[in-house]
């Protein structure tokens, strides 16, 4: 029996998220492979807050440059105000306020030019990562994942380190850098009552906004848990397509998907409301700051202590702050979800691989291709064994068949040989190809030594060209169509109006179970390999398609080692060797003349077969079984 542990089990996805500088740490590495680049754009960040802190020095000086004209249009001498003014160096001033506006632009869009190539590579490698790391996960793991939810977390994941890239550079950084000024500038040129003040507004105005989003923060996860759970239902909704209009459960799908509608309206509502209130109690923080700013200020120029400029320039200072300051509870509510939604990409990483390689693996190298089951014990579960004490040896260039009744553990042993699944060491069971255990090889080398034409058949979303090349992508056009002669689908192609370029729909919808299934053929063949199996490869044909497809088969088998899982006993009776399986055991092997001698499990499901293919049906049904081996050999019934 397979023995279960944690290492053995997928890792389940986190409940909670972690902690907001443990997703930063590891976005961190992504970013740090362009160092130069972002240590420039840190320095051009520091030019645009240096040259924005000038625009007011610059205003405060042209205001107290024409504090004379005004004092000249006050005595009735204006006529000499433009001299004065000229003479003054106002329009010096008035073309250094110009550029030092233009140097602010300048240095803003240099720091975003050169950042956004740090930001679209990190999310490009993390997003293939991601992905690559997905497709390295067990089967197991995706039959217990819905796919809809899992891509909904890596377009979030995605889209929030763009986000979270922007509003660190783009808003938090340059606002904490220009409040360090500002208060510095305070300091040094006014008193440190301006600084003081300016620090405790932004001290509560900081602490209010962590405090109530922290609050705020449950919301919006459970708003994304909510959307990810709608978005699943509808994909899975959607790709069922059929099955939902063969019972006529259009309303009722319908219904799921409003309930979840309706669980996330009242998440977003609440989440709503407890931003008006996070909005409100930012304003009034705002608010109280500048009016002790601008009271002192003003008592000042009034004393004579400062210039009408002076009242400008802390003004426009307050001004440059808090605007900011006002969308920077806006970016830390954003930057929040984002680090919620980059949580949950990164948590896929950390899901173990149920199937990895070992250490330093080598690739598997098939020079007969003999395939060895010995003493093979598996379960899906630990309460629920499939397979007993299986052995049996495929010698290189033959082909052994595998039948038994649905649920005998015939498909679980081709899920094993593409270690889809690995057998625990310690049971002591092996699998082994030319003498090499499976577990010993990389994964990559043993899968394109195999090709498998599966039962169902799924196809991409993309022409049957698309899907035939995929066998071997790097193959010519006149290998893909050859491999479609051979698979007897070339002449039913050439005859669609987009001939090749057909799009197949999703999951191929938009051809026949048979159609889908030679495409399958195609692509095996495409593939060439030196190991094929065949799992019911034929069970959706009519019979003069199978027959015409079997005989197509058979003559690729030949000299290739091939496993051949069936239900139908006339498409194996050929195999040098057919082993019958039921509840999980090899109840019986042999040929099949040998085994329908014995009389056993395999002759009664050879007679049941024979019975209802001589049963009248309509159509050609009634040829089900292939004429050549319509009557059991040495007069066995």
């Amino acid at each position: 029996m397979r023995r279960f542990s944690a290492s053995n089990e997928p890792a389940p996805l986190a409940t909670g998220p972690r902690n907001d500088w443990q997703t930063i740490v590891s976005l961190l590495p992504y970013l740090t492979a362009y160092k130069w680049r972002v240590a420039f754009a840190l320095t051009c960040l520091i030019g645009a807050k240096v040259a924005n802190l000038g625009v007011p020095v610059v205003m405060k000086h042209i205001v107290d440059g024409l504090a004379p004209v005004q004092h000249l249009t006050a005595l009735g001498r204006a006529e000499h105000a433009p001299g004065i003014v000229l003479m003054g160096g106002i329009g010096l001033l008035v073309v250094a306020y110009a550029a030092v506006r233009l140097s602010t632009s300048l240095f803003t869009e240099l720091r975003e030019i050169l950042f956004s190539k740090v930001t679209e590579s990190a999310v490009r490698q993390l997003a293939l990562k991601v992905f690559r790391h997905l497709h390295a996960l067990s089967l197991r793991f995706h039959l217990e994942r819905q796919t809809g939810g899992m891509s909904r977390d890596i377009e979030r994941g995605t889209r929030g380190i763009t986000q979270l890239i922007s509003y660190s550079l783009y808003s938090i950084l340059p606002t904490l850098v220009e409040v360090g000024l500002v208060l510095i500038f305070f300091t040094v040129k006014y008193e440190a009552y301006y600084a003081i003040v300016t620090l405790c507004a932004l001290a509560a105005y900081i602490v209010f906004t962590v405090k109530v989003t922290e609050w705020r923060t449950h919301f919006r996860r459970t708003m994304n848990e909510l959307d990810s759970r709608a978005n699943s239902r509808a994909i899975d909704s959607l790709i069922n397509y059929e099955t939902v209009k063969y019972f006529g459960n259009e309303e009722w799908e319908t219904k799921r998907y409003d309930e979840n509608l309706h669980r996330y309206r009242a998440a977003a509502i609440k989440s709503q409301h407890s931003l008006s209130a996070l909005n409100f109690g930012q304003q009034a923080i705002i608010g109280t700051g500048l009016v002790f700013i601008l009271w002192r200020a003003t008592q000042g120029v009034m004393a004579g202590k400062l210039t009408l400029g002076d009242l400008v320039l802390i003004n426009t200072f307050m001004l440059q702050l808090y605007i900011p300051l006002n969308f920077l509870g806006v970016v830390y509510r954003e930057l929040k979800q984002s680090l919620t939604d980059m949580d949950r990409m990164f948590t896929l990483l950390t899901v173990a691989r149920e199937v990895p390689d070992v250490p330093n693996a080598p690739a598997l190298a098939v020079r007969g291709g003999e395939v060895r089951f010995t003493h093979v014990d598996f379960a899906y579960e630990p309460s629920r064994q499939i397979l007993h004490d299986v052995s049996f040896t495929i010698a290189a260039g033959t082909t052994t068949a595998v039948v038994g009744h649905s649920g005998s553990g015939k498909s679980t042993l081709a899920r094993l040989l593409f270690r889809f699944y690995d057998l625990d060491r310690a049971a002591g069971g092996t699998i082994t190809i030319d003498g090499q255990d499976i577990r010993d090889v990389t994964q990559d080398s043993l899968r394109a030594s195999i090709g498998i034409v599966p039962q169902d058949t799924v196809l991409f979303n993309d022409s049957i060209y698309y899907n035939i090349a995929y066998g071997r992508p790097s193959a010519s056009r006149e290998e893909v169509i050859a491999a479609a002669r051979a698979a007897h689908i070339h002449a039913f192609i050439e005859s669609l109006p987009k001939g090749y370029d057909t799009p197949v729909g999703e999951r191929g919808l938009k051809l026949s179970g048979g159609e889908k299934q030679r495409v399958a053929i195609a692509r095996t063949l495409l593939k060439n390999p030196p190991i094929l199996l065949f799992d019911e490869a034929t069970s959706a044909l009519d019979s003069r398609s199978e027959r015409a497809i079997q005989h197509e088969l058979d003559s690729i088998a030949r000299d290739r080692t091939t496993l051949v899982i069936a239900h139908r006993l006339s498409t194996v009776v050929h195999a040098e060797q057919i082993i019958v399986m039921d509840h999980g055991r090899i109840v019986e092997r042999g040929t099949h003349d040998e085994l329908l001698r014995t009389q056993g499990h395999y002759a009664q499901m050879w007679a049941l077969q024979q019975q209802k293919a001589s049963e009248p049906v309509q159509g050609d049904q009634a040829d089900q079984v292939d004429p050549r081996v319509a009557a059991p050999a040495n007069g066995a019934h």
